[in-house]
């Protein structure tokens, strides 16, 4: 898969494309990342402006609709693929895991950044993007927002992840998309607070049973909107209010 970023500030991703799952992905070449910095195609020259003030009066900046147009449309023609835009804005579809699993079915995704006070809004009827939004809230420009989706979608692609089953089990994932299971590790007890003994049984099907009632449970307690409106209800018959019921 590849990604092309377009942003004002392409020192922003150094750190980050160094690191991590998506640094072995990048090295095993099962991701491609390409940043491109919307200033290489201002038209002015000398000082490589790309905002202006808005007509009509206001506070801030707005990108000018032309060297943004024309990085997108340079972008998209170094491929035969031209992948599949999206511009990342609050004013977008709520991005979650149903939309992660529809982009991760691109081969291409170029990914658009925003500053100051948003594009000229021809950027988006020329375009025609797909408008995403990572949450109700504003950032100062879309590069955080950009390594979200990527950070998401490279989850499900194939080899990626050292264990295939692994992005099964997210919170979200999965045909109930229900939250994930609680997990522990080494020490058996800490500070008074001991591992289920069901998980060191060393019988899966037990196990793989705790592990679904606990996502209900777990969903039911602190994302009921996720289990289609429904009053869920324990093994026991009731719905648990406190984390520490469970123990």
């Amino acid at each position: 898969m590849r990604f092309d970023v377009l942003t004002l500030f392409p020192e922003i991703f150094a750190g980050y494309l160094g690191q991590g799952l998506l640094k072995r992905a990048i090295e095993r070449q099962l991701i491609d990342v390409y940043v491109h910095d919307i200033r290489e195609w201002s038209t002015d020259a000398r000082h490589k402006k790309v905002d202006d003030r808005p007509f009509g009066g206001g506070p801030g900046m707005v990108l000018m609709a032309e060297p943004v147009v024309a990085s997108v449309e340079a972008a998209r023609a170094q491929q035969a693929d031209p992948g599949h835009l999206v511009m990342l804005t609050p004013q977008g579809r709520r991005f979650d895991q149903r939309v992660v699993e529809e982009l991760a079915a691109n081969e291409r995704i170029l990914l658009l950044c925003g500053r100051y006070e948003g594009f000229d809004e021809r950027v988006r009827l020329i375009l025609r993007p797909d408008e995403i939004s990572i949450g109700d809230f504003v950032l100062n420009g879309g590069e955080v927002a950009a390594m979200a989706v990527i950070d998401a979608v490279i989850r499900l692609v194939p080899q990626v992840l050292g264990d295939e089953q692994s992005s099964g089990d997210d919170s979200f994932s999965g045909p109930r998309r229900w939250l994930e299971f609680a997990q522990y590790t080494r020490p058996r007890e800490y500070r008074g607070l001991e591992v289920p003994p069901i998980l060191l049984s060393g019988d899966h099907g037990a196990i793989a049973r705790w592990r679904e009632q606990d996502a209900l449970r777990r969903t039911n307690l602190r994302r009921p909107d996720l289990i289609d409106g429904r009053q869920a209800e324990t093994e026991g018959g009731e719905r648990q209010e406190t984390e520490r019921d469970s123990q």
